[in-house]
């Protein structure tokens, strides 16, 4: 299966704002519409579906202006309910991991998530994020430097 990364546009956002995370997920995550509200009124925020051939599967976002830690920050990645556990997450990470690494002065990336989000957590892990121990509310921020 192929997955790619694409903008979200007037074609495609409303059925980002349709996808669903598990019960147990939605206190980890904002919903997509959130998302796209919030990337409405802060222009550095990149948004970005993910498909798996030509079916629409999950959402990224993440900004291209640096932040704490010197780092870019990723600010979603949610994979549909339906689609989850056959690595879409990990996949689409890599190819977003990528694309940002062509930033400007990119070193490192970023990405915070909540301690008991055991998920991200491995994810994360095994994409080579590294916790240093920077703590930010309730999330925890792991780096990807390169």
């Amino acid at each position: 299966m192929q997955i790619v990364l694409r903008p979200v546009t007037n074609e495609n956002w409303e059925a980002c704002c349709a996808l669903e995370l598990t019960a147990e997920q939605q206190e980890f995550l904002e919903p997509n519409v959130y998302s796209i509200a919030q990337a409405g009124f802060e222009p550095t925020l990149v948004m970005r579906a993910i498909y798996a051939g030509d079916e629409l599967v999950g959402f990224l976002m993440y900004n291209s202006e640096r932040e704490e830690l010197d780092g870019y920050w990723i600010y979603r990645l949610m994979v549909d309910q339906r689609h989850q556990g056959s690595g879409i997450g990990r996949k689409a990470m890599r190819l977003l991991l990528g694309e940002m690494q062509q930033l400007p002065e990119a070193t490192c990336i970023a990405v915070g998530y909540r301690p008991d989000n055991q998920a991200a957590h491995r994810l994360y892990e095994r994409l080579g994020f590294i916790d240093h121990g920077d703590r930010f509310g309730k999330e925890m921020a792991v780096r990807y430097t390169f």
